[in-house]
């Protein structure tokens, strides 16, 4: 049998016009907004008009930690839509939009894999309709006017030591983490230090993904603190008059994304924070949009349970009052051996003492789901050719004794028919009822939301601050934003902060060094460990590999 790319299963595929999918939808042409022939936007006012129609089942998927084995939550995802699908039931798919950064870094894609993506994958792990390019321009708008503000007298006492706001850039560039700029005299603005984030880690994508709409974005835009006067008192992009200039530029990009799967099945792509220095959700407009459209929405969260999954349901879930029915958690058993210490290069071979080792990863994440969070869980194991009988049976084992049912995704290889055993369980979940509870409550400081967050879900014996990290919280909480959730930053690959401890770790304190309040979008970020809100390229990058021919087809995307 022929070894078929992910690119080249998506550029065989003949896509439907976008027109048709959106019927498939429940999309009226008059919401339809085309970019050619097989993407759309979704005009926003749809939710108005459809505001009586009942909520759909809102399905989650995340995954254990991630390891260099790959565990397909993307795949399953999309696997699971096409199986609900083929088994007579209304379904829609909601995901985020890729970051460039990754495109050409070390990850690939994100338009799922096999027989189970999204097209037109090419588009979508590039430029797509522009919403990546729209809101790195808002955030570097506001930036612009805070420097122009201090370079025109400075009206508002900006202190340039204590600028928060950075500059961001979609793509993967150490060299701008920290930079000096406003040099070349006074023509040339004034001299101070600066930085980049990724696109992705900027507070506009986490608005632009919690704003019910233009309006809520603009409140939230004003709420922007971009730095703090010389007596420390903060200023907003509200202060700069930033909010209806920025709303213009993001006028469309708040629109969600309509696109297909490759079994031409509707799907949502709309905003793409990463799970591990953000929120890592798709926008709270595409997923009330599925809702309004579907009987049943499946959507995912960035890396592992402990990241998106904690953050989807105590970050997005509060701010837009919706509740999942179901959880699903993907595992292969790949990585999992990984986790259980075999070397990626070994991890076709049979090793029952390993996998056993790494099971507490799984089983951890499952815990978390149904006994923190208390709602209803299955775990999708993404099959690999590799796996044995013996190694599938002790996974399902494992799982029992927790009271959760295991089920095979074989949506890779099959496409929606591998995901009918798995869209059968999530349908019989979504008909129990459930006790959906948070990690913790708004209330609390924010010292003891971090503790619940740290001990509750990664287990950690506790806490600890840098001194800096101290005097943030101190400041925080005395400008009254105590009672907001606690968005961490830190290692997706670990439980703990250090991307060292695999499988399940004990005995550890996650060291907070920064809290930084992301007022408009309604969170603190708290960065963990060496996380960075800038990634590099790693020493070959996927880059290196992609390319297009004079007919305009690219090649060597993932």
């Amino acid at each position: 049998m022929e070894f078929k790319s992910d690119i080249q299963i998506a550029q065989e595929t003949e896509a439907l016009h976008i027109s048709e999918i959106a019927k498939r939808a429940g999309v009226d042409e008059k919401y339809l907004e085309l970019y050619g022939n097989y993407k759309a936007k979704v005009d926003y006012n749809i939710l108005r008009d459809a505001s009586d129609r009942p909520d759909g089942k809102l399905i989650l998927v995340t995954a254990i930690s991630p390891t260099p084995a790959g565990e397909g939550k993307t795949t399953t995802t999309v696997g699971l839509a096409d199986g609900l699908r083929k088994i007579n039931k209304n379904a829609l798919v909601a995901l985020r939009e890729p970051s460039l950064g990754p495109v050409f870094g070390v990850k690939g894609g994100a338009a799922g894999g096999g027989y189970a993506q999204v097209i037109p994958m090419e588009d979508i792990n590039l430029h797509f309709t522009g919403d990546m390019h729209a809101i790195g321009a808002a955030n570097n708008l506001l930036a612009a006017l805070l420097d122009n503000h201090i370079q025109q007298g400075n009206q508002l006492n900006i202190d340039a030591r204590k600028i928060t706001w950075k500059r961001c850039v979609d793509m993967n560039d150490r060299q701008l983490r920290f930079v000096v700029d406003g040099l070349g005299g006074k023509p040339n603005g004034s001299p101070r230090e600066d930085g980049f984030d990724i696109t992705v880690a900027s507070e506009i994508m986490a608005i632009l993904c919690m704003a019910k709409d233009i309006e809520d974005l603009k409140e939230r835009v004003k709420r922007i603190i971009v730095g703090y006067t010389y007596d420390d008192r903060p200023v907003t992009a509200g202060d700069l008059k930033a909010q209806g200039a920025i709303a213009a530029l993001l006028k469309d990009a708040l629109k969600p994304n309509l696109v297909q799967t490759l079994e031409h099945n509707p799907a949502f792509i709309h905003g793409g924070p990463f799970a591990n220095i953000a929120h890592g959700c798709n926008s709270i407009m595409a997923t009330r949009m599925a809702l309004k459209l579907a009987d049943y929405v499946v959507t995912e969260a960035g890396f592992g349970a402990d990241l998106g999954a904690e953050k989807f349901l105590d970050i997005k879930c509060r701010a837009a009052d919706i509740k999942p029915s179901a959880v699903v958690v993907v595992a292969t058993v790949r990585a999992l051996k990984h986790h259980g210490g075999v070397a990626k290069a070994d991890l076709n071979n049979e090793n029952l003492e390993a996998l056993e080792k790494g099971m507490p990863n799984l089983l951890q994440h499952v815990e978390n789901i149904t006994k923190v969070f208390k709602l209803p869980a299955v775990v999708a194991i993404n099959a690999f050719p590799t796996d044995t009988p013996a190694e599938l049976a002790m996974v399902e084992e494992k799982c029992r004794k927790l009271g959760v049912k295991v089920a095979l995704s074989e949506v890779w290889a099959k496409g929606g028919e591998g995901g009918k055993t798995l869209a059968e369980e999530v349908v019989e979940l979504c008909s129990q009822p459930n006790d959906f509870s948070y990690s913790y409550t708004l209330d609390m400081s924010i010292e003891e939301k971090l503790e619940a967050i740290a001990t509750k879900i990664y287990r950690a014996d506790g806490v600890a601050f840098t001194p800096a990290a101290r005097k943030q919280l101190v400041q925080l909480e005395e400008l009254g934003f105590g009672n907001i959730p606690i968005c961490v930053a830190k290692t997706q690959y670990s439980f703990s902060d250090d991307a060292k401890l695999l499988g399940a770790p004990r005995g550890f304190v996650l060291t907070v060094r920064n809290l930084k309040v992301s007022a408009g979008a309604g969170f603190i970020v708290a960065l963990t460990g060496d996380i960075m809100t800038m990634p590099g390229l790693p020493k070959v990058p996927a880059a290196e590999k992609i390319d297009v021919d004079n007919t305009g087809k690219i090649s060597g995307l993932f």
